[in-house]
């Protein structure tokens, strides 16, 4: 590893399979996203509650959907959950005509740190785009995008 961002040297990358391959980029753009978001702003948000907050923008889930489509533990998820209220980010309501289940929703302050932080990842997307290209960003993107059929 080297680097501030403990980046892996070219020549570590040359002998990673595709898996490792993907987990070494996800693993330095979240770190590099993390840190922009949190070099600006005074609300710490972990990749984990950007997962859920990404989850929830613009809609209404039930928590119990949240917890089935997101690939974090129902006990952190709930964890999480409860963190992201108490620093004003999400609001929990009740259902109608359901007192058993929740709803969460991202208040004011959660849709604008949501949108701040796309900004931040978009930045970084045409830093990554300066560097490769961004017709290889747009190719990379849409193989991403392709069922894999696993």
């Amino acid at each position: 590893m080297i680097g501030v961002n403990r980046l892996t040297s070219n020549s570590e990358l040359q002998n990673l399979d595709l898996i490792d391959l993907l987990s070494e980029r996800h693993s330095l753009v979240r770190r590099i996203s993390e840190k922009a978001w949190n070099d600006k702003s005074e609300i710490y948000i972990s990749n984990s509650e950007w997962y859920i907050m990404a989850r929830v923008y613009k809609k209404r889930p039930t928590i119990s959907y949240v917890t089935k489509n997101v690939e974090i533990s129902r006990q952190a998820i709930h964890k999480f959950i409860k963190n992201l209220s108490a620093k004003g980010l999400v609001e929990i309501l009740n259902l109608e005509n359901n007192k058993k289940e929740k709803c969460i929703q991202l208040t004011a302050l959660g849709e604008e740190c949501y949108e701040k932080n796309a900004a931040l990842k978009a930045q970084l997307e045409n830093k990554i785009a300066e560097k490769i290209g961004s017709e290889q960003v747009t190719i990379l993107k849409d193989l991403l995008k392709l069922d894999w059929g696993i």
